[in-house]
Protein backbone atom coordinates (compact mmCIF):
# COMPACT_ATOMS: atom_id res chain seq x y z
CA UNK A 1 0.00 0.00 0.00
CA UNK A 2 2.73 2.34 0.93
CA UNK A 3 4.96 3.13 -2.13
CA UNK A 4 8.36 1.94 -1.12
CA UNK A 5 10.25 5.42 -2.23
CA UNK A 6 8.02 7.48 -0.59
CA UNK A 7 8.10 5.41 2.40
CA UNK A 8 12.43 5.43 2.20
CA UNK A 9 11.90 9.37 2.25
CA UNK A 10 9.28 9.42 5.34
CA UNK A 11 11.81 7.48 7.76
CA UNK A 12 14.59 9.56 6.67
CA UNK A 13 13.09 12.67 7.69
CA UNK A 14 11.30 11.13 10.71
CA UNK A 15 14.93 10.12 11.87
CA UNK A 16 16.11 13.75 10.89
CA UNK A 17 13.37 14.66 13.24
CA UNK A 18 13.70 12.63 15.69
CA UNK A 19 17.39 13.29 16.40
CA UNK A 20 16.70 16.64 17.35
CA UNK A 21 16.22 16.99 20.69
CA UNK A 22 12.64 18.47 21.57
CA UNK A 23 10.66 18.38 24.87
CA UNK A 24 9.08 14.77 24.73
CA UNK A 25 13.41 13.98 24.79
CA UNK A 26 13.93 16.71 27.56
CA UNK A 27 11.71 14.74 29.54
CA UNK A 28 12.88 11.42 29.33
CA UNK A 29 15.89 13.16 29.84
CA UNK A 30 15.29 14.01 33.09
CA UNK A 31 13.04 11.06 34.02
CA UNK A 32 15.95 9.03 33.42
CA UNK A 33 18.83 10.79 35.47
CA UNK A 34 16.00 11.14 37.88
CA UNK A 35 15.24 7.42 38.58
CA UNK A 36 17.32 5.54 36.08
CA UNK A 37 17.22 4.14 32.95
CA UNK A 38 14.40 1.37 33.26
CA UNK A 39 12.38 4.60 34.68
CA UNK A 40 13.31 6.43 31.59
CA UNK A 41 12.65 3.32 29.15
CA UNK A 42 9.34 3.26 30.75
CA UNK A 43 8.57 6.70 30.05
CA UNK A 44 9.43 6.64 26.34
CA UNK A 45 6.90 4.27 26.30
CA UNK A 46 4.78 6.11 27.42
CA UNK A 47 5.62 9.10 25.82
CA UNK A 48 4.92 7.09 22.93
CA UNK A 49 1.93 5.10 23.76
CA UNK A 50 0.52 9.50 24.36
CA UNK A 51 1.52 9.56 20.04
CA UNK A 52 -0.64 6.47 19.07
CA UNK A 53 -3.43 8.65 20.27
CA UNK A 54 -2.69 11.63 18.17
CA UNK A 55 -2.06 9.46 15.03
CA UNK A 56 -5.10 7.36 15.65
CA UNK A 57 -6.67 10.90 15.81
CA UNK A 58 -5.12 12.32 12.65
CA UNK A 59 -5.92 9.11 10.78
CA UNK A 60 -9.48 10.07 11.30
CA UNK A 61 -9.44 13.73 11.07
CA UNK A 62 -10.07 14.38 14.35
CA UNK A 63 -6.83 16.47 15.13
CA UNK A 64 -8.29 18.81 12.54
CA UNK A 65 -10.65 19.94 15.49
CA UNK A 66 -7.25 21.61 16.89
CA UNK A 67 -6.82 23.41 13.47
CA UNK A 68 -10.07 24.75 13.68
CA UNK A 69 -10.44 25.53 16.68
CA UNK A 70 -8.40 28.25 18.86
CA UNK A 71 -10.39 27.46 21.58
CA UNK A 72 -9.32 23.47 22.29
CA UNK A 73 -5.61 24.23 20.84
CA UNK A 74 -5.73 26.89 24.16
CA UNK A 75 -7.11 24.59 26.23
CA UNK A 76 -5.36 21.37 25.43
CA UNK A 77 -2.00 23.39 25.74
CA UNK A 78 -2.50 25.37 28.75
CA UNK A 79 -3.60 21.82 30.22
CA UNK A 80 -0.72 19.76 29.38
CA UNK A 81 1.58 23.08 30.45
CA UNK A 82 0.14 23.12 34.02
CA UNK A 83 0.40 19.15 34.28
CA UNK A 84 4.52 19.77 33.31
CA UNK A 85 4.12 23.07 36.10
CA UNK A 86 2.70 20.22 38.42
CA UNK A 87 4.88 17.38 38.41
CA UNK A 88 8.38 20.06 38.27
CA UNK A 89 6.67 21.40 41.53
CA UNK A 90 5.93 18.28 42.99
CA UNK A 91 9.40 16.75 42.43
CA UNK A 92 11.06 20.29 43.91
CA UNK A 93 8.98 19.45 46.86
CA UNK A 94 9.60 16.08 47.61
CA UNK A 95 11.78 15.96 50.46
CA UNK A 96 15.17 15.33 50.32
CA UNK A 97 16.40 12.34 52.54
CA UNK A 98 19.00 13.51 55.45
CA UNK A 99 20.91 10.72 55.04
CA UNK A 100 22.82 11.23 51.35
CA UNK A 101 23.49 7.52 50.93
CA UNK A 102 20.03 6.67 51.61
CA UNK A 103 18.23 6.90 48.05
CA UNK A 104 14.69 8.57 47.62
CA UNK A 105 11.61 6.27 47.06
CA UNK A 106 11.22 5.60 43.41
CA UNK A 107 8.41 6.60 41.64
CA UNK A 108 6.16 3.07 40.71
CA UNK A 109 6.51 2.54 37.05
CA UNK A 110 3.14 2.68 36.26
CA UNK A 111 3.08 5.79 37.62
CA UNK A 112 5.68 7.16 35.49
CA UNK A 113 4.01 5.20 32.64
CA UNK A 114 0.82 6.83 32.58
CA UNK A 115 2.66 10.32 33.35
CA UNK A 116 4.40 9.73 29.80
CA UNK A 117 1.13 9.00 28.57
CA UNK A 118 -0.11 12.44 29.96
CA UNK A 119 2.03 14.71 29.44
CA UNK A 120 2.35 13.60 25.27
CA UNK A 121 -1.53 13.16 24.73
CA UNK A 122 -2.20 16.84 26.17
CA UNK A 123 0.85 18.19 23.91
CA UNK A 124 -1.68 19.81 21.03
CA UNK A 125 1.12 20.42 19.01
CA UNK A 126 1.80 16.76 18.68
CA UNK A 127 -1.78 16.62 17.30
CA UNK A 128 -0.78 19.39 14.64
CA UNK A 129 2.51 17.68 14.43
CA UNK A 130 1.18 14.17 12.95
CA UNK A 131 -2.03 16.04 11.23
CA UNK A 132 0.20 18.39 9.24
CA UNK A 133 3.60 15.53 8.42
CA UNK A 134 1.90 12.60 7.95
CA UNK A 135 -0.48 13.17 5.32
CA UNK A 136 2.24 14.09 2.90
CA UNK A 137 3.46 10.74 2.48
CA UNK A 138 0.18 9.01 1.77
CA UNK A 139 -1.20 8.95 -1.58
CA UNK A 140 -5.06 8.39 -2.35
CA UNK A 141 -4.15 6.42 -5.48
CA UNK A 142 -2.62 3.41 -3.08
CA UNK A 143 -5.97 2.75 -1.21
CA UNK A 144 -7.67 4.12 1.98
CA UNK A 145 -5.67 7.45 3.70
CA UNK A 146 -6.93 6.21 6.93
CA UNK A 147 -5.09 3.34 6.94
CA UNK A 148 -2.23 4.78 5.45
CA UNK A 149 -1.55 7.62 7.56
CA UNK A 150 -2.40 5.50 10.58
CA UNK A 151 0.65 2.37 8.80
CA UNK A 152 3.01 5.92 8.62
CA UNK A 153 2.27 6.93 12.51
CA UNK A 154 3.08 3.73 13.80
CA UNK A 155 6.23 3.39 11.83
CA UNK A 156 7.01 7.17 13.55
CA UNK A 157 6.56 6.06 16.79
CA UNK A 158 9.13 2.77 16.57
CA UNK A 159 11.75 5.21 15.35
CA UNK A 160 11.03 7.42 17.76
CA UNK A 161 10.79 4.47 21.03
CA UNK A 162 14.42 3.91 19.20
CA UNK A 163 15.69 7.04 19.13
CA UNK A 164 13.76 8.35 22.45
CA UNK A 165 15.17 4.43 23.84
CA UNK A 166 18.73 5.88 22.83
CA UNK A 167 18.47 8.97 25.26
CA UNK A 168 16.79 7.29 28.17
CA UNK A 169 19.81 4.58 28.14
CA UNK A 170 22.62 7.10 28.11
CA UNK A 171 20.93 9.63 30.13
CA UNK A 172 20.01 7.17 32.99
CA UNK A 173 23.90 5.83 32.70
CA UNK A 174 24.97 9.45 33.22
CA UNK A 175 22.48 9.57 36.38
CA UNK A 176 23.82 6.84 37.88
CA UNK A 177 27.29 8.18 37.66
CA UNK A 178 26.36 11.34 39.08
CA UNK A 179 24.33 10.09 41.88
CA UNK A 180 27.52 9.01 43.32
CA UNK A 181 28.53 12.43 43.66
CA UNK A 182 27.86 13.93 46.64
CA UNK A 183 26.70 17.93 44.89
CA UNK A 184 24.83 16.11 42.50
CA UNK A 185 23.19 13.96 45.14
CA UNK A 186 21.75 17.11 46.74
CA UNK A 187 20.59 18.79 43.52
CA UNK A 188 19.39 16.06 41.00
CA UNK A 189 16.14 17.03 42.67
CA UNK A 190 16.09 20.85 41.69
CA UNK A 191 17.61 20.10 38.20
CA UNK A 192 14.90 17.63 37.48
CA UNK A 193 11.99 19.98 39.15
CA UNK A 194 13.16 22.97 37.50
CA UNK A 195 13.40 20.88 33.93
CA UNK A 196 9.84 19.91 34.06
CA UNK A 197 8.74 23.52 34.94
CA UNK A 198 10.85 25.30 32.53
CA UNK A 199 8.89 22.82 29.77
CA UNK A 200 5.43 23.35 30.91
CA UNK A 201 6.48 27.47 30.96
CA UNK A 202 8.10 26.62 27.22
CA UNK A 203 4.99 24.63 26.16
CA UNK A 204 2.58 27.59 27.62
CA UNK A 205 3.88 30.79 26.02
CA UNK A 206 5.82 29.27 22.58
CA UNK A 207 3.60 29.07 19.46
CA UNK A 208 0.29 30.21 18.74
CA UNK A 209 -2.80 29.21 16.53
CA UNK A 210 -1.71 30.83 14.12
CA UNK A 211 1.44 29.50 13.37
Amino acid sequence: MLNPSTLTIFIAAALALLVTPGPAVMYIVARSIDQGRLAGIVSVLGINTGALFHIAAASLGVSALLVSSALAFSAVKYLGAAYLIYLGIRTLLTPQPEVMTEAPPPQPLGQIFRQGVVVNLLNPKTALFFFAFLPQFADPARGSMTLQIFLLGCIFVGLAILSDGMYALLAGTMGGYLKRNDRFQRTQRTLSGSIYIVLGLVTAVSGSHSE
